[in-house]
């Protein structure tokens, strides 16, 4: 078209005075995150409390000796914390060639949600504490369950000797029956709808597609049986963040998820929300209906695209989930600090091979002469708590974890944008081989909903990380997958005030509560 035919739009209603109407839906949004203020963040006081810092995240910091990193360098990570100096982080005194994860994500500001100043984790356990020896005694158990297939607990004896010992121990936090755990509860979370069917989320299990991809759920897994850590030369390596020389050994075969190795082995290598993103494509192939407050549910005229439809889903998870790991990532390394499983287990062999006098702290004897760490002794001829993988955790500190906060975050939008009262029809259940899937037929076959099996497949996913790789405690998934979901409903709240659809959305948190998001 030729110039001379061009003709300048004239703003209408819908389209007047855009840019000082989004500067004024920005400052109101703004001033209402910032009056929510700034709460106290407490921690367990460990760092404080052990001058050797044997309770405190030191790893790939030069160290001093098993359980005891060199306290010069200690302070040059501690100045680094405390001013938030690129260039103290640069002068930090490692103890070899492996860096640390990212501290700095921590200080990065938020302009779509709160602060990340404003949410808020409780304190650890502590290191002398009973709930610290309990879940020590439970990642014991996990590391010697690692190759036992999910299906074949209630027959396997160190399955049945797991549960009666954490039955035994007043502060344990996995859920129970008849106030026992059962081989049926293990390793499993307590929000609601997890105990029902099998251990495995239908969303790690249902076969889906990706538009025209084809996605069949069967992963690479590791060789059984091969595990890392043991001795107390790899294990001070690994601390001083040099390698070993040792190496996963993958399985040729793709099989489906169905034993503790088999989870672990994905969450070492998976892609952020990989595992919320999965579950979206699933929840399209079976069909599942929108959340009942979708504005375009029974509309005639139109339907949602890019906001309540499709590209407003999938966009949303890498919102949700870099806002999370931002506030993660805060109470990682600027205030809990809290030291890795491996590190806990270290404290057990110095204390068991008579060395425990070494140490400022000591943890309680429930853990020390439990039955767990006796049959881990039996199996491993080692005190030390065996890795899934050769570098043993990732390098950052373990309270929350990384993948539980993203796991919290993506799952609330999952919900946000999909009912979760939808029941997951033929549910399926893996061969103890990993081999093929087969129909789940148990008597709550029909009970498994998009909130429950949501809720299971953020603990199946963060525990995979964590108590079945032996790299993360389990309160460090419960505070975090609640951090995430604050951080994604802050999210969609601020998002909310920008759709041009009035709408009013309700979804059901991992407590059993629920919240509303709006923009009426």
């Amino acid at each position: 078209m030729s110039s001379s035919h061009a003709a300048r739009i004239r703003p209408t209603p819908a389209t007047a005075n855009r840019v000082e109407r989004c500067l004024t839906l920005r400052k109101a949004a703004a001033e209402s995150d910032a009056s929510f203020g700034t709460p106290a963040q407490i921690t367990n006081g460990d760092e404080h409390r052990y001058r050797d810092k044997c309770g405190t995240y030191t790893k790939c910091i030069r160290q001093g000796a098993i359980g005891r990193v060199d306290l010069d360098a200690w302070q040059t990570f501690r100045a680094a914390l405390d001013s938030g100096a690129p260039a103290d982080f640069d002068a930090i005194i490692l103890g070899g060639p492996r860096t640390l994860n990212g501290p700095q994500g921590g200080l990065a500001f938020d302009l779509q949600c709160l602060d990340v100043a404003q949410f808020v984790a409780p304190p650890a356990p502590a290191l002398a504490s009973e709930l610290y020896a309990t879940e020590l005694v439970e990642l014991y158990w996990a590391s010697l369950l690692r190759d036992v297939a999910f299906t074949d607990y209630g027959t396997n004896p160190i399955a049945v000797s797991a549960a009666e010992e954490l039955s035994g121990m007043r502060d344990y936090a996995g859920p129970t029956t008849g106030g026992k755990v059962t081989t049926g509860t293990l390793f499993r979370g307590g929000y609601p709808g997890e105990t029902a069917g099998p251990y495995l989320s239908q969303f790690l299990l249902q076969d889906t597609a990706m538009g025209v991809l084809p996605l069949t759920q069967k992963y690479v897994s590791n060789t059984a049986g091969v595990d890392y850590m043991l001795d107390p030369v790899t294990f001070q390596q690994v601390q001083n963040g040099i390698a070993t020389g040792l190496s996963l050994q993958p399985l040729a075969e793709p099989l489906y998820l169905h034993d503790g190795r088999g989870l672990a082995a994905y969450t070492h290598a998976d892609v952020l929300y990989q595992a919320y993103f999965t579950a979206y494509l699933v929840l399209n192939s079976i069909n599942a209906p929108f959340n009942p407050g979708n504005p375009y549910n029974g509309d005639k005229t139109q339907n949602g695209f890019t906001t309540f439809g499709q590209p407003d889903v999938a966009a949303t998870f890498a919102a949700v989930a870099s806002e999370a790991l931002k506030a993660v990532w805060y109470q990682k390394w600027f205030v809990h600090l809290r030291h890795r499983p491996e590190s806990g287990g270290a404290i057990v062999h110095l204390d068991r091979t008579g060395a425990g006098e070494t140490l400022d702290g000591r943890i309680s004897r429930t853990a020390l002469h439990s039955r767990a760490i006796e049959a881990s002794f039996k199996a491993n001829h080692s005190y030390f708590l065996s890795q899934a993988f050769p570098e043993g955790s990732p390098s950052h500190p373990s309270y929350p974890t990384g993948h539980g906060a993203v796991a919290g975050a993506c799952i609330t939008v999952l919900k946000f944008f999909f009912d979760g009262n939808f029941v997951i029809p033929n549910p399926v259940v893996p061969l103890n081989s990993g081999l093929a899937t087969v129909p789940y037929t148990g008597a709550d076959a029909g009970a498994l909903t998009v909130n429950g099996e949501l809720n299971k497949l953020a603990h199946n996913i963060s525990f995979a990380h964590g108590i079945h790789a032996g790299i993360h405690w389990r309160s460090d998934t419960d505070s975090s997958i609640e951090l995430g979901e604050a951080v994604a409903l802050s999210v969609l709240q601020d998002r909310a005030n920008t759709y041009n659809e009035k709408f009013t959305v309700q979804l059901q948190k991992v407590d059993g509560t629920m919240a509303t998001v709006s923009h009426v």
